[in-house]
């Protein structure tokens, strides 16, 4: 009977972990999964992958599509409210130093030139408040890191790319189950003033508006972030026609420019994260709050997160998502999801209420993804394990897993006996 047992044990235990048991259908039983290199292994998600016709290519610069009727009225209908400002370059050598454009690339400008605009959001208004947030999600290796905020009832916002909600919607729908802020980033992450107004158009609408966001999670987001920060008036008209508030920071990191032959250290990072936590200590977010450039792009920036939130916990008074520290309850479109008001927050009511629409559907697991998109210049290899670069694996996480393993776990034990 022993040996049958031992049979058992190495058929349950195959080189993949626990994870091969689990069957990966619906948000549950994805955010279940742990191991690094199965979370990172695509699966076919019907709801999504039954539409993919109806998106611009993965990860390439999005247009509107030849066919989609719904797009181009949309576009029509608000194209004669974008100013004419130039399309720019990567590059701000010529640009004019009046900074006409409130071109933030340039100078940091969040104060629009033109009337009618926002001004982009850089800080919570609530004193001594970290406005809490990461870019470039869904991560496919991303449980860990949040098991570990679900550990802590810490709640963030998270600007989710489009492309990668198309390739791990599960993934994306965790983060509404878990309670955080979705916001957009894009659809494949480019200089949004770089492009023409109408294929920046495109990146915004179909991340949000009835495509990747709302088909994937079931909400339609009215916040959103450009990535690299590169924002101008033209591009702030495009987002506000959509019905975007733009949230920007006032702190960087650096977290996502490590590595790919880039000069940025992980001690430089480790450097910056001890400034901001430095200017909270000696109180220069007494009055106004900050908000912070992270990003969830890989192990190494989430690992970073996870070393330096209990430093950022003792530093500030509150962490809270954007949204909150903005008092903004209604965070999408769906009338029935609300975020806790930043007093309710404070007080203990960190949850979302609300509930999905999404109807789960048997999800199949294909081959290993495509990798993400990084802020960087290039695009990092799909991770193989929830380790960061030195090997190491954030503390204090509390795995959705448990369950399963303990069922397994007595069932080895019965066949033992």
């Amino acid at each position: 009977m022993r040996s049958l047992s031992l049979f058992l044990i190495a058929t349950l235990l195959p080189r993949g972990g626990w994870t091969a048991a689990i069957d990966r259908t619906d948000e549950a039983s994805e955010a279940s999964i742990t191991d690094g290199k199965t979370e990172c292994t695509s699966y076919d998600y019907p709801p999504v992958t039954s539409q993919l016709s109806k998106f611009p290519g993965n990860w390439q610069t999005a247009k509107i599509l030849q066919n989609d009727g719904v797009a181009l009225d949309l576009w029509n209908s608000i194209s004669n409210s974008i100013p004419n400002i130039a399309v720019k370059s990567t590059s701000t050598s010529g640009y004019s130093a009046s900074d006409p454009d409130c071109w933030w690339t340039y100078s940091q400008c969040t104060e629009p030139k033109l009337g009618g605009l926002q001004p982009d959001i850089t800080a919570p208004p609530e004193p001594s408040t970290l406005g809490y947030g990461f870019d470039d999600g869904p991560a496919c290796d991303h449980n860990v890191f949040y098991d570990f905020l679900a550990s802590n009832n810490q709640k963030a916002t998270f600007f989710y790319i489009g492309s990668n909600v198309q390739n791990y919607p599960l993934e994306a729908q965790r983060g509404l189950a878990d309670g955080h802020e979705i916001c957009v980033h894009t659809w494949s992450h480019p200089h949004m003033t770089t492009l023409a107004s109408e294929d920046a158009f495109a990146e915004i609408y179909y991340s949000v508006r009835i495509q990747a966001v709302k088909l994937a999670v079931g909400v339609t987001p009215t916040c959103w972030r450009p990535p690299y920060g590169d924002i101008d008036d033209r591009i702030r008209a495009i987002s506000k026609a959509l019905g975007l508030q733009t949230f920007m920071w006032g702190y960087d990191t650096d977290d996502a420019d490590v590595g790919d032959g880039s000069s940025v250290t992980e001690a430089d990072v480790e450097n910056l994260y001890q400034q901001f936590i430095s200017k909270a200590q000696k109180g220069d977010f007494n009055n106004t709050g900050a908000i912070v450039l992270t990003h969830e792009l890989n192990n190494f920036t989430m690992s970073e997160a996870v070393k330096h939130y209990p430093q950022l916990k003792a530093a500030f008074k509150n962490i809270v998502p954007v949204g909150v520290g903005l008092n903004i309850t209604q965070p999408y479109l769906e009338t029935n999801y609300t975020l806790p008001s930043f007093e309710q927050y404070i007080a203990g009511n960190t949850v979302l209420t609300g509930t999905t629409t999404n109807v789960s559907i048997s999800s199949t697991t294909t081959s290993e993804a495509p990798a993400q998109s990084s802020s960087s210049s290039s695009s990092p290899p799909v991770n193989s394990g929830n380790s960061d670069k030195n090997g190491a694996v954030p503390e204090a996480v509390v795995f959705r897993g448990s369950v399963l393993l303990t069922g397994l776990m007595a069932v080895i034990t019965t066949f033992l006996l």
